[in-house]
């Protein structure tokens, strides 16, 4: 495996796990989920699953994860549709991730 990719997707990860922690706490739920998400990614990098490319898309999807639920917090209150919307991008997200680790 790649070092670089290794290390890049470690220093991708820590910076999400450190945005997340600083986010206000409203949706546990949503932020355990991308958590762990973003380590079914880094093992998926670990193993050799994920390719350079493949890994990317995983890490830009986290990403546009993460800028819908800091705009959904933006207001201060995540209503029950927007909370609704956030678990099914989530859903989305994972089963990308199932389907790049297994192909």
């Amino acid at each position: 495996m790649n070092r670089s990719l290794v290390i890049a997707v470690a220093a991708t990860l820590a910076l999400t796990l450190a945005a997340g922690a600083a986010a206000a706490q409203s949706t546990p739920g949503a932020d355990w989920r991308q958590h762990n998400q973003s380590l079914r990614i880094f093992d998926g990098v670990q193993d050799g699953s994920l390719t350079f490319r493949e890994t990317g898309q995983l890490i830009r999807g986290q990403a546009r994860l993460r800028n819908q639920e800091r705009r959904f917090k933006a207001d201060g209150v995540v209503t029950r549709s927007e909370r609704a919307r956030m678990h099914r991008s989530l859903n989305r997200q994972s089963r990308r991730i199932y389907r790049r680790k297994h192909n």
